[in-house]
């Protein structure tokens, strides 16, 4: 028993430090190989294959392992420190400063509140129209921000409805079932109800035959029977009552309330099920449309960049000029009318300790900016970043696609077919922005040693790596929806899969049919082709 009980307290000792012996058997285990073969491309291939591993183990928060190739990849002689360190500030980064700053002064002034009543109160209580109300506000709103952030700002509105849409059920259901027409319920019991416990018959044994419905309207014995009160009875009271069959209302039915669950019944459920999908569904393709809507999007549009600082001179301008013009006006503006009549004296309270308001406050401040700033992930895409340019200037990307050469005979649509379902599995256990930093330079080469226009197969790749819905731990909309309780992990998985297929399914369709003419897929682009010269000299 003693050596049991030390065999397990050893084996609970080695799980709780399991991150830190995987942080530490990882680099040493895969020492040999830029040992063994020490040029570029195998030193290169250790720092990704060492990243990508933290990355999808989350042994280390992902801002932290994307830190790695600023200190492995001078050590090993693939870059210089400066080289590596300038990959880590690009300008998408400022473009996602202008965004943080905009999201900053939606949160602050709750519009995104005020868009979401709005859109309620037009699509009103019906299940149907709720739902499709919040995803039209949620698309919207993802947009602009972070998927994140518009599900962590939705769900708290959308829970506060449903909570009302819960009480108010019961309250009808009880009262529609207490108020119930009288004169309907006796009608449908004559026409529809059989004899039953409830329904006490006094019959006039002598008489077998039918009688006619006698229209009367006289006292008897002081008491009055009304016309058309009951069935049949016959004229002969013999200073009695009619005999007449005597009915007794049966007991209005209540709603069945479920005793196991916080939902009063299925149908609740249900609404707060499909609800909380709903959302994080829309997050996910709101954040689709934009460039900045998913730092996915920001990874893929600066990679695309790089491909063409090859070809021409980029302009002076670019989205990221916009972006930061509009924050810093953000900084300036103020937020309300100054010097109204609101600022005259009679707003003003007797207490000498209030603080006096600014009227020239502006928009956000330099700490609601702060506090929105997700510098995790500016760290994770500059990462990318360092990764992408040492396969570059290593020759691993090169080495890679010769390997991938045995591909070759597969036409352009399967090879894109069986990067987005590799890249959906994938992304489904590690976060979006490392799978596609991971997978980017693989497709890139994969793409130019085939002969493929890259884009053909890098833009299906980023759209379907967003389309981890199937667990909490494939996206943080997921996890967010997932903490609220509505909604379990086998209904994640079940929803899941089918949205997953639906967009792969799309993203297929489209890339075959109007991204041909849009972007030009069925031919080679020349900066695809000097790249290649580049890497082979």
């Amino acid at each position: 028993m003693r050596l049991e009980g030390a065999r397990m307290d050893l084996i609970k000792k080695i799980w709780t430090a399991r991150k830190l012996i995987l942080v530490v058997m990882i680099p040493l285990s895969l020492l040999p190989l830029p040992l063994i073969h020490p040029c570029s491309e195998s030193s290169c291939a250790y720092v990704l294959i060492v990243t990508a591993v933290y990355w999808v183990s989350e042994a280390v928060p992902l801002g932290a392992a994307a830190l790695v190739p600023a200190f492995l990849y001078p050590l090993f002689g693939v870059l210089k420190s400066s080289e590596v360190a300038s990959e880590y500030f690009k300008d998408t980064t400022l473009l996602l400063m202008g965004v943080i700053c905009l999201a900053a002064s939606i949160e602050k002034w709750n519009l995104h509140k005020r868009i979401a009543l709005r859109m309620v109160m037009i699509a009103g209580a019906k299940p149907g129209m709720l739902v499709l109300g919040f995803m039209c506000c949620t698309v919207f709103l993802s947009m602009w921000l972070s998927n994140t952030s518009t599900t962590a700002m939705v769900m708290p509105i959308a829970e506060a409805v449903l909570q009302q849409l819960i009480c108010t059920g019961i309250a009808d259901s009880l009262e529609d079932s207490v108020t119930v027409d009288t004169q309907d319920e006796e009608s449908d019991k004559e026409e529809n109800q059989e004899p039953s416990k409830n329904h006490l018959e006094l019959l006039d044994r002598k008489h077998n035959e039918k009688h006619e419905v006698c229209m009367l309207n006289e006292e008897l014995n002081g008491l009055t029977l009304k016309p058309g009160f009951g069935p049949e009875f016959s004229k002969e009271s013999n200073g009695y009552l009619p005999e007449a069959p005597i009915s007794i209302p049966a007991p209005p039915k209540k709603p069945q309330i479920r005793r196991d669950s916080q939902y009063p019944t299925n149908r609740d459920h249900m609404i707060c099920k499909c609800l909380s999908l709903s959302i994080t569904y829309a997050a996910t393709i709101g954040g689709l449309i934009t460039i900045t809507g998913t730092s996915t999007n920001l990874i893929f549009a600066e990679q695309f960049n790089n491909c063409m600082s090859l070809v021409e001179k980029k302009g002076y301008r670019t989205d990221a000029t916009v972006s930061v013009l509009l924050g810093f006006l953000l900084f300036l503006i103020p937020a309300r009318k100054p010097w109204t009549s609101a600022f005259s004296s009679e707003s003003k309270g007797d207490d000498d300790d209030e603080e006096e308001e600014d009227p020239l406050a502006p928009m956000i401040t330099w700490k609601d900016f702060q506090r929105l700033m997700p510098w995790e992930i500016v760290i994770l895409v500059g990462g990318g970043y360092a990764l992408a340019a040492g396969c570059k200037v290593s020759g691993l990307s090169m080495w890679i696609g010769r390997q991938l050469e045995p591909m070759s005979g597969l036409p352009p649509w399967a090879v894109t077919l069986l990067a987005c379902l590799l890249v959906s599995a994938v992304t489904e256990f590690a976060s979006n922005p490392a799978t596609l930093t991971v997978f980017l330079p693989i497709l890139s080469a994969l793409s130019e040693t085939l002969h493929i226009n890259p884009l053909h197969t890098l833009i299906p790749a980023t759209m379907c790596v967003s389309f981890g819905v199937m667990l909490p731990v494939g996206n943080p909309p997921n996890a967010i929806v997932f903490s609220y309780g509505h909604v379990q992990i086998s209904d994640m998985v079940k929803a899941g899969f089918g949205v997953n297929l639906i967009g792969v399914f799309v993203v297929m369709l489209a890339i075959m049919t109007w991204g041909e003419p849009l972007f030009h897929l069925s031919e080679f682009p020349t900066w695809a082709l000097m790249r290649n010269v580049t890497g082979s000299l």
